[in-house]
């Protein structure tokens, strides 16, 4: 492989203006895709396999013309203090505003709250539900400022208004924060290089591959029902990984010059080297993201497949792009060791010397890997034990789906959430919707009536509503609104009540019982993300193993990344659950209500952080192994891995943390949550565990940890990760074949 990259390197730095242009038309071309699409559609949440799903979909079959997958609001009235919504004024105030609700052109239905038994009983608090024939992300803007324009003239005669559900809901946005983060990003590459041009390589790629991977899923959004949360995890997954690949390659490049190699040779040797690690590193991150299929979640699997398509570009970007501008940079991009413009004048404006008189002071990668190696066993405890403190809180993880009740104060989605449980109980934001399907009972009638009062019965139950059959009346429908808050675990016990009540009427009467609606949509989303975190992780993570054997040429160093990556997850997790669930700096974060952590969280974060965390086991390791084939001891082949790549791995940890930081700022809860989660799991695994752990645990391994059976090393297929089919003779000074005896040995 390093051959052929190194070839491919070359060939980009020779045929530059021909790369660039492939890359600019390429980006021109998504764009104007992106631009002439129409707007992206109804990006159905659906889980296949589940009994919520199942009782949606005989919903649409049993009930047609009935909208299920409509928009709903729910305009909630308060009267004035003192007075109360039967009055006379107050009355005609709500009946007008329903009155100019029916008369949009997307209105299914308003029920009025007066016929429809919607007036809390010390009468302050009455609601009026309307039904669209649309989805809330298809409502056109018209329909939207109908609605709040009707809420408005309700205020403006005296009443308080808020309107709650998903009519009014909005793509979410990022802030600018997300700006920031590159900022920080641009000031860390300057840093890293003491040069514009050099550290404006790795963002400008970046920039190009995360333009053409979100506007190919802008331009795709509505043909396969695309979220717009889906481009927004592609955005902050693109820029993160784009940006690290692009530093790796510009920096093995200075170090390649640095040894007096002329300027293609040493694009080809940096693409044939720094290139072979990030296409090892981008396959963990491409193989964890896709994995997500697992799951047979359809948004969460489009999700992971356009994340890992961005991944894959920002890996073709990095191989290509980067050789190419490093063509047109030329001498402005200087060694290793000799600094630019930016930093390498004195005071006087007199250039300073490329490299100091004496010998070389030893940079702080190399003292802190040397310390590590003398002191692993403190090194590696301390480690453990550290992160192991910060897993605690995940003992304590909850579960949920976000809903109107998790969003701001500020917003009146949340006061309208807050009004219903003041008036009508907090159970009454989370309605059950129970489906009875009687076709195959000989008394259908008689079996809605059973299952009504089986639940009639159950503890937790405040209302039931009589059961309201189909035209063809072998299925009805019947509402139950419990008394505890959507996301409790009170609510999640009377869902398997309903259902186990259920069982017991099916066997009577032969008429099956659903439970369906959106709180109990979240229910099986846990449950089903939960079942599938375990086979999720075997199979990403043996994968991924199997792919670092390859690599690495060992059993012992994949399985410690591994475990290693087990550790900054959970710790990863921790945190999440201390700021998100516990309220920990909350404030700080911007989180303005705690609850449970989203469902997908861990199994994303599982998938996400795997991906990562083997970028930079890939890149710190590689130069270890590459200094030990060579002919190194194995303490001082760590030491040699941290001299050239410390100081890289820590720029690029910190470029990642900047950029998931930076969507923190998001209005949309889910992204806030992911962003924290992955900026924290960087930090945890790129300097805890990559950085402290695995330089203490080869320290105590020595040689054993590149111990590879023989028969497997004849086995596996030779990708030379390291570079050595590049090396001449006189830089081998011996033959290859020995090499590969030592590592055996």
């Amino acid at each position: 492989m390093a051959t052929f990259l190194y070839k491919l390197g070359r060939l980009a730095f020779r045929r530059r203006h021909f790369v660039a242009l492939i890359w600019v038309a390429l980006l021109t071309l998504a764009g104007v895709g992106a631009a002439s699409a129409p707007p992206a559609g109804n990006s159905s949440f659906s889980i296949p396999g589940t009994e919520a799903q199942k009782a949606f979909d005989l919903l649409e079959q049993r009930f047609p013309g009935a909208s299920a997958d409509g928009a709903t609001a729910r305009v909630v009235f308060k009267a004035p203090s003192g007075e109360k919504m039967t009055d006379a004024d107050n009355k005609a105030t709500v009946q007008k505003t329903v009155d100019e609700l029916a008369d949009g052109s997307e209105v299914a239905s308003v029920a009025d709250p007066y016929t429809g038994n919607a007036v809390s009983k010390d009468g302050t608090i009455a609601y009026a539900s309307v039904k669209y024939d649309v989805s809330g992300m298809e409502l056109e803007e018209s329909t939207k400022d109908a609605l709040e324009d009707a809420a408005q003239q309700a205020r403006d005669a005296g009443l308080t208004v808020e309107v709650g559900g998903d009519a009014l809901q909005a793509v979410p946005e990022t802030g600018a924060t997300e700006v920031i983060g590159i900022a920080v990003a641009a000031v860390v590459l300057v840093i890293t290089f003491g040069s514009l041009v050099a550290a404006g390589l790795p963002l400008l790629t970046a920039l190009i591959g995360v333009g053409i991977g979100v506007s190919s899923i802008t331009a795709l959004a509505s043909a396969l029902e695309l979220g717009s949360t889906t481009s927004i995890l592609a955005m902050m997954i693109g820029l993160a990984v784009g940006i690290d690949y692009a530093l790796f390659i510009v920096s093995r490049y200075r170090a390649e010059l640095a040894e007096g190699r002329e300027r293609e040779e040493a694009a080809g040797r940096a693409v044939g080297t720094a290139g072979s690690a990030v296409v090892f590193a981008g396959l963990t991150v491409v193989i964890a993201l896709v994995g997500l299929a697992v799951v047979n979640i359809p948004m969460l699997t489009k999700m992971g497949i356009a994340a890992a398509g961005t991944v894959a570009i920002a890996v073709l970007i990095a191989l290509t792009m980067i050789p190419a501008l490093l063509g047109y940079a030329g001498r402005r991009v200087k060694p290793a060791g000799a600094k630019g413009k930016l930093l390498g004048r004195s005071r006087k404006g007199e250039p300073k010397p490329d490299r100091p008189a004496g010998p070389p002071k030893a940079n702080l990668g190399t003292r802190w890997a040397s310390f590590v190696v003398r002191r692993p066993l403190a090194v590696l405890l301390l480690g453990v034990i550290g992160l192991g403190a910060a897993a605690v809180p995940a003992a304590s993880l909850e579960l949920g789906l976000p809903d109107d009740g998790s969003q701001p104060t500020s917003t009146t989605q949340r006061r309208a959430y807050d009004l219903l449980s003041e008036g009508f109980g907090p159970g009454f934001n989370g309605p059950l919707m129970v489906v009875v399907d009687a076709k195959g009972s000989d008394a259908p009638k008689d079996a809605f009536d059973d299952v009504a009062g089986e639940i009639k019965g159950l503890d937790g139950v405040v209302a039931v509503t009589p059961p309201a059959p189909n035209k063809g009346g072998d299925t009805a429908t019947i509402t139950v609104i419990p008394d505890s808050k959507p996301s409790s675990v009170q609510t999640e016990d009377l869902v398997h009540a309903i259902r186990d009540a259920g069982g017991d009427v099916e066997a009577k009467t032969g008429a099956e019982t659903l439970v369906t609606g959106s709180t109990a949509m979240n229910i099986d989303v846990s449950e089903k993300l939960n079942d599938a975190l375990v086979p999720y992780l075997v199979l990403v993570v043996g994968l991924a193993f199997l792919l670092l054997i390859v690599v690495f040429r060992s059993i012992l160093v994949p399985l410690k990344a591994a475990l290693g990556f087990l550790l900054s997850v959970m710790a990863a997790l921790g945190a999440v659950v201390a700021v998100f669930q516990w309220g920990w700096l909350s404030g700080l974060m911007g989180v303005e209500e705690t609850g449970p952590v989203m469902s997908m969280m861990p199994i994303f974060m599982v998938g996400v952080v795997f991906g990562l965390a083997m970028d930079y086991e890939v890149f710190l390791v590689t130069r270890m192994r590459e200094a030990f084939v060579h002919g190194e001891k194995p303490h001082q082949a760590v030491v040699t891995g941290f001299k050239h790549g410390a100081r890289v791995v820590t720029a690029a940890a910190v470029i990642m943390m900047a950029v998931f930081a930076g969507f923190i700022g998001s209005s949309e809860s889910m992204v806030k949550m992911i962003g924290f989660g992955l900026a924290i799991a960087v930090f945890f695994d790129a300097f805890v565990v990559r950085m402290a752990i695995v330089p203490a645990v080869l320290a105590l391994l020595g040689k054993k940890a590149w111990w590879l059976p023989k028969w497997l090393d004849r086995a596996l297929p030779n990708v030379d990760v390291e570079g050595e089919g590049l090396r001449t003779a006189g830089e081998r000074g011996s033959d290859p074949d020995e090499d590969r005896e030592l590592v055996r040995a």
